[in-house]
C-alpha cells in the first residue's frame, strides 16, 4: 500500500446526530403545496413525514456500520484529499474498474453491486467477470475535500482519477460512470487511452442534439427529454450553476431542506412509477441524504456545476472501446448518432428494459449483467 494512502472509516460524531436530531424536530415548515401532484415541488405531507423517521427511527449507526463495510481510504490529489472506497476481489485477473458518482448521489449509489462485481461467484456469476472495484466521492462530496479555489472541473477531477489509478498500482483499468460520473468517464476515456481499456456511461451528457430530417423514434424520445428538462426539472442546475453560495445557507442549516431538494430528484429521475419509495426504502434514502448532511457539503457538491458549466471546456474524442446502456427513465436517453463524432469506437449498445437516471442504485442486478457484458469485450 502507498504510504500516501490512509485507511478511513465512517465515524460521525454524537453531537452531530444529536444536533440533526435536534433540527429536525424543529423545523419551521412551510404551507402545502396548492396541488395534489408533484409538479410544485416534493409534498409537504411525505417530507414531513421523512423527517419524522429520520428523527425518530432511522437508526444511523447501524447504516453506518452497513457503509463502512468495504475498506475505504483518503489520498492526497493535486492539493486536496479524496475520499474513496477500494473493494479488491480475491480472484486473479480481476480487471481494475473506476466508477464515479454524480449529484445528488454518491458512493451509496454502488453499494448494492460492489460485492456482485467483485465476487461474482458469489453471486452466481463467472470468476472471469471479477473487478477489483474504485469509487471515489467527487471532490466537494461527502468526506472528499472541498476545494478552496476556482478551478476543480471536470477535466481537473479526471486526472486526478488517473493519477489515483496509478498510484493504487493499475497499469491498466475500466471506468464508468452516470450523472457527472460520465462527463468525468468521457474526459478519462479522451486523456488516458494508454492505460484506460475502455469505459461505459448511462448518461451522455456532451453530446448535442443532431437531427437531420425526421426525427427517429430514439431521437424523438430523448428531444422529448430535452424538453421537458429545459421546462420543469433543470431549475436547480441553474441555481447551482450560477449562485451556489446563496443557495448552500439553507441547506447547509435546514436537514429538511437539504433532504426535500435532493430526495425530489430521486422522484424525478428514478423509474419508481410514481414514488421514491417504491423502488428505494427510506433508509437508503437518507444513507445518500446524510453524506450531504454530515459533511456540510451543500455548496462545495454544487460548486461543480458552478465550475462546469458555461465555462467552454474542450471535450476530447474518445477512441478507446466504449459502452452505453440506455435506461428508459434517464433524464435525457443517450442517441447514438448524436454520441458518435465523440465516441468514435462505440462497441455495446444496450436498451434496458427498466431503470432511471441512479442505475446502480435502482437495478443493481442489471447494472452488474452490463458491466459484465461490456467489459468482456476489453478483457485480455
Amino acid at each position: 500500500m502507498n504510504s500516501d494512502i490512509r485507511p478511513f472509516r465512517i465515524a460521525v460524531g454524537d453531537d452531530v446526530l444529536q444536533d440533526l436530531r435536534a433540527r429536525l424536530r424543529n423545523t419551521r415548515w412551510p404551507e402545502a403545496q396548492t396541488v395534489d401532484d408533484w409538479s410544485q415541488g416534493a409534498p409537504l405531507a411525505w417530507i414531513q413525514d421523512i423527517c419524522r423517521y429520520w428523527a425518530d427511527s432511522y437508526d444511523w449507526r447501524a447504516r453506518e456500520a452497513g457503509l463502512n463495510r468495504f475498506a475505504q481510504f483518503v489520498t492526497e490529489l493535486d492539493g486536496l484529499d479524496i475520499h474513496f472506497i477500494h473493494a479488491r476481489s480475491s480472484h486473479s485477473g480481476a480487471l481494475p474498474l473506476l466508477i464515479t458518482h454524480g449529484w445528488p448521489g454518491s458512493v451509496v449509489e454502488f453499494h448494492k453491486v460492489i460485492g456482485p462485481l467483485t465476487d461474482p461467484t458469489r453471486f452466481g456469476g463467472d470468476a472471469a467477470d471479477a473487478f477489483h472495484v474504485i469509487c471515489p466521492s467527487l471532490p466537494g462530496f461527502a468526506f472528499s475535500g472541498k476545494p478552496g479555489r476556482t478551478g476543480w472541473g471536470v477535466e481537473r477531477i479526471a486526472r486526478s482519477w488517473m493519477a489515483l489509478m496509478a498510484r493504487l498500482g493499475y497499469q491498466r483499468y475500466g471506468a464508468q460512470g452516470g450523472d457527472w460520473g460520465s462527463a468525468v468517464t468521457s474526459a478519462i476515456g479522451g486523456l488516458d487511452p494508454g492505460h484506460c481499456a475502455g469505459i461505459h456511461v448511462t448518461l451522455a451528457m456532451d453530446t448535442r442534439p443532431r437531427v437531420e430530417g425526421e426525427p427517429t423514434a430514439q431521437e424523438q424520445r430523448a428531444l422529448q427529454g430535452v424538453k421537458h428538462y429545459r421546462q420543469w426539472d433543470s431549475g436547480y442546475s441553474k441555481q447551482q450553476s450560477t449562485r451556489p453560495q446563496s443557495l448552500a445557507y439553507g441547506l447547509t442549516d435546514s436537514p429538511a431542506g437539504q433532504a426535500a431538494w435532493i430526495l425530489e430528484k430521486f422522484w424525478a429521475w428514478t423509474d419508481c412509477d410514481g414514488h421514491p419509495e417504491n423502488i428505494f426504502s427510506r433508509d437508503e434514502l437518507l444513507d445518500n441524504v446524510m453524506l450531504y448532511w454530515v459533511t456540510a457539503s451543500a455548496a462545495s457538491s454544487a460548486r461543480l456545476y458552478w465550475e462546469s458549466f458555461g465555462k467552454g471546456a474542450e471535450r476530447l474524442p474518445v477512441d478507446i472501446p466504449t459502452g452505453v446502456a440506455v435506461f428508459p427513465k434517464e433524464i435525457v436517453t443517450p442517441v447514438r448518432s448524436w454520441m458518435e463524432p465523440r465516441f468514435r469506437n462505440i462497441r455495446h449498445w444496450n436498451e434496458m428494459p427498466k431503470g432511471g437516471h441512479f442505475a446502480a442504485f435502482e437495478q443493481p442486478e442489471l447494472f452488474v449483467d452490463e458491466i459484465r457484458a461490456f467489459f468482456r469485450t476489453v478483457r485480455t
